[in-house]
């Protein structure tokens, strides 16, 4: 079989190769039988090329074809030739030319596919995902894989050029909860004691700023026990970043830079940078979310004032007692029916909002909803929102954070429903001075709003525990077209400061000594200013490639509740594996069984 090698792919044969002789290895993608003359649609990752077995083709070439079915993977040896002029494709990068077939292999058969490869988009995400084989042989998944690995490259690439190690840190550590639970690994020669998978290299890559290696990357995997939902997944993937002496800016420029080629070399896409900047509060203020959308111009506006001089009570007690009333123009959209409307409001409170007001802009002036307590100020409405003829006016009351993160919302799914973001931009921005702590209604303590290694803003230094809610930290985010791509800080190297921040949420010295001792142990021996960030690479490539779930980009998987139908794990093992562990099985009390290949859904986020 050492003839039937391949010597060419299927996607780079053109005039350049007329009348060479060509072995192609691949799969069958179409299979046409025109009485005397068969026609072969050859596939490979690279490419198609169109195989054409003649009236006068000898038998080795002409009684193999007579057998073959879609996905049937086999070599054919032929003499390259010009298309016909009425079947050149010029879509198709092999379109000019086709193979005249002296002989054909089958290497292997396939038998009934549970779906066809190129209509692989139709088929349930299940099947897809049990069968992702067969889903990654499709045009769609090899272009989203290759560009997966572009990325890569180009991280890889540019952070050499910026004189970065590429440093592997540990998949199995002791247990530091970081938020979500931890995945945690048995120790067969320690019994009773457990790893726990990393849900990011967050201390490991500090101690390698104490280590002296002063700029450190990883691609790492990161693994979250969290419950099922949306878009997650038990294990993804970052673009890990640590540098030691440097400020924001230092980190800014860096990561702008890091973007700025990978887009230019992945996509051939030019970014503008410097990114724009938002304050945390700016950001909610004007788009109602600390991710906004800025590929489209609606922005929220402070109502709060007006609200309070007109005769809607509800608005009127929020304002007085203490809360906020945003409003939100939408440009042409007063033909909205009542049902669109109320669609919106059960948007809206889905993101805690108790309701949501409306009036319409007509020529005469404000119709409907709660216009009507408005007449005395309806031309200041007009003017302070720059409202016009045609436009829909909309409302949310409550306290602050409520009112904006619910009209946010409502602003996010109007711009999807009126298509106002352009897909094919992509438009970035840093969201700054995070509030360091937030404080837990339920469990009535404060917490580290990112994580407890978040150095706050110096002038609230000599302030954090007087009034923690005020305290802004040295934390940023990097958004892009409504989601977070990365989330970094300046760390805390001051042993002391980190002991207070551990005091302002709770833990005693005891409790952090025993879940962050080798850190704080780590930072007694000179340990440099530093920070970082980790912009997700599962999510950045989803937003390259134009899709709206990660699972679209990573190549096995798994599905909305943790399951990967492909190989049925999580599975049952052997009781002996468990004995040799020291472990037993509680079967949980009054808890119904969840189906372990339940459909996933796609994702809301």
């Amino acid at each position: 079989m050492e003839h039937l090698k391949r010597t060419v792919t299927c996607g780079e044969l053109s005039s350049e190769h007329l009348d060479r002789e060509v072995v192609l290895n691949g799969w069958v993608h179409r299979n046409r039988n025109h009485g005397g003359v068969h026609f072969i649609d050859l596939r490979d990752r690279y490419g198609i090329t169109q195989i054409v077995i003649d009236e006068d083709a000898a038998p080795e070439a002409r009684t193999p074809a007579e057998q073959l079915r879609f996905e049937y993977c086999i070599a054919v040896r032929g003499t390259v030739r010009k298309r016909p002029d009425s079947m050149i494709n010029p879509e198709m990068a092999t379109g000019t030319v086709e193979v005249a077939a002296r002989e054909i292999s089958i290497l292997s058969r396939c038998e009934t596919l549970p779906f066809m490869i190129d209509e692989r988009s139709d088929a349930r995400e299940d099947l897809r995902l049990k069968y992702r084989y067969l889903d990654l042989r499709s045009f769609s998944m090899q272009r989203k894989i290759r560009l997966r690995h572009e990325v890569m490259f180009r991280v890889r690439e540019y952070m050499h050029t910026q004189n970065f190690y590429e440093i592997e840190t540990p998949t199995m550590i002791r247990s530091t909860p970081e938020g979500a639970r931890d995945f945690l690994v048995p120790s067969r020669l320690h019994p009773g004691k457990f790893y726990a998978m990393p849900q990011s290299p967050q201390l490991f890559k500090q101690i390698l700023m104490v280590s002296g290696f002063d700029r450190y990357f990883q691609l790492p995997h990161c693994f979250r026990d969290e419950d099922a939902r949306g878009d997650r997944q038990p294990e993804h993937t970052q673009i890990d970043i640590e540098m030691s002496f440097v400020s924001r800016e230092d980190v800014f420029r860096l990561t702008e830079g890091l973007f700025a080629h990978v887009f230019r070399e992945a996509l051939d896409y030019e970014l503008d940078a410097p990114f724009q900047r938002f304050a945390y509060d700016q950001a909610m203020n004007r788009f109602g979310s600390d991710k906004p959308d800025l590929r489209f111009e609606l922005e929220l506006t402070e109502f709060s004032e007006i609200a309070s001089s007109g005769e809607f009570k509800v608005f009127k007690d929020t304002v007085a007692n203490g809360g906020v009333v945003k409003a939100l123009r939408v440009p042409g959209a007063a033909q909205y029916s009542r049902k669109q409307i109320d669609e919106l409001e059960q948007h809206a409170k889905i993101y805690g909002a108790k309701g949501l007001a409306w009036m319409k802009v007509t020529e005469s002036g404000l119709d409907g909803g709660v216009s009507r307590f408005y007449t005395t100020v309806a031309d200041r409405i007009l003017e302070e929102l720059g409202a016009s003829a045609g436009d829909l006016l909309l409302f949310v009351g409550d306290t602050w954070k409520t009112a904006c993160t619910a009209l946010g919302a409502v602003r996010s799914k109007l711009g999807r429903e009126m298509g106002l973001a352009d897909p094919a931009k992509f438009r970035f921005c840093w969201i700054i001075d995070f509030p360091l702590f937030e404080w837990n209604e339920d469990a009535e303590k404060w917490e580290a709003a990112h994580h407890l290694f978040s150095m706050p803003r110096e002038e609230y230094l000599d302030t954090l525990e007087q009034d923690p809610g005020a305290v802004k930290g040295d934390l940023y985010d990097l958004v892009c077209n409504g989601f977070e791509l990365a989330s970094g800080s300046i760390r805390i190297h001051d042993p002391e400061l980190q002991k207070r921040i551990f005091s302002i949420v709770g833990f005693s010295l005891e409790e952090a000594e025993r879940r962050f001792g080798f850190l704080l142990e780590a930072f007694k021996y000179g340990a440099p200013p530093h920070g970082g960030i980790a912009p997700g690479l599962d999510r950045l490539v989803m937003l390259m490639a134009g899709e709206n779930t990660i699972r679209e980009v990573i190549a096995f998987p798994k599905n909305t509740v943790g399951v990967s139908p492909m190989d049925d794990s999580p599975t049952e093992v052997d009781p002996s594996q468990l004995d040799e562990l020291h472990l037993s099985i509680v079967e949980p009390r009054n808890v119904e069984p969840k189906s372990l290949n339940a459909a996933s859904e796609t994702s809301k986020e």
